[in-house]
């Protein structure tokens, strides 16, 4: 994966054309890629067709065409499995009761500032990789943009970097490593420092797919290249084995 697909993936759908304009620089300058603007829920179906990749939908209540914005989060959540942020000026109690019906993972009320629009995105991210989508509307949304979340959706690991979330595909991630009070999970591509215990994230790890070979190291079996004595080479590193994990580790590698 490289550097310019680890970013999230957004398809605004807003039928104010200066509005979406400003959400989509917003964004834009934001670090997230925008991959389409939609008008209609119909154009918005063509998109998320078109990209599959797509990590969320940050749409307006109420569009123009045959289904306004919660008719399309509908379809959205039953066809498509993929996390949506309401955005709205409409305190309308009726309009707010349907949209709670469908449970958004996140919201944004218009007008709105950049701080805004993060918080709706981190929230939306983490909601929808717990299962629980936003309980209360129209209330203010908190998010700790330090916080140290480490967020499991579909076959990709969402990681903080410099206080913004980054898409990494699982398959990428070549190794996890404890360091003292700190966890570094390495990719090819990049490095991800977390303050919390290696076990918090190997949580979210396929079982089957990473072996510990240390009590500080966790790698990923596909990208073991070979090994030299008491150390495995993992796309370039070396990593430690360590004898109390020496039998399980060479039981997968027979060849080896």
């Amino acid at each position: 994966m490289t550097h310019e697909n680890s970013k999230i993936k957004i398809l605004v759908v807003e039928d104010e054309v200066l509005l979406a304009q400003d959400i989509i620089q917003r964004l834009t300058d934001m670090n997230y890629e925008v991959v389409g603007f939609a008008m209609t829920a119909s154009s918005a179906l063509e998109l998320i067709e078109e990209n599959p990749s797509i990590d969320i939908l940050l749409m307006d209540i109420m569009i123009k065409g045959t289904k306004d914005g919660i008719q399309l989060a509908e379809v959205v959540k039953e066809k498509y499995d993929i996390p949506f942020i309401f955005l709205t000026s409409n305190a309308d109690k009726e309009i707010v009761e349907r949209a709670k019906k469908v449970q958004p993972y996140a919201y944004m009320l218009k007008p709105f500032n950049d701080r805004q629009v993060q918080i709706a995105i981190e929230l939306a991210l983490m909601n929808f990789s717990k299962k629980s989508p936003q309980q209360e509307l129209l209330k203010e949304q908190h998010f700790d943009a330090e916080d140290n979340q480490v967020l499991h959706i579909k076959n990709c690991l969402f990681l903080k970097k410099n206080n913004k979330f980054k898409r990494v595909s699982i398959e990428e991630i070549l190794y996890v490593q404890a360091d003292n009070n700190y966890s570094n999970v390495i990719t090819a591509h990049d490095k991800f420092i977390y303050s919390i215990v290696m076990k918090k994230i190997v949580e979210q790890l396929p079982k089957k797919l990473f072996l510990r070979t240390h009590r500080s190291f966790i790698v990923n079996i596909n990208c073991i290249d070979g090994y030299e004595g008491n150390m495995l080479f993992v796309k370039g590193f070396k990593i430690p084995i360590s004898k109390s994990y020496r039998e399980s580790v060479f039981k997968l590698f027979p060849t080896i």
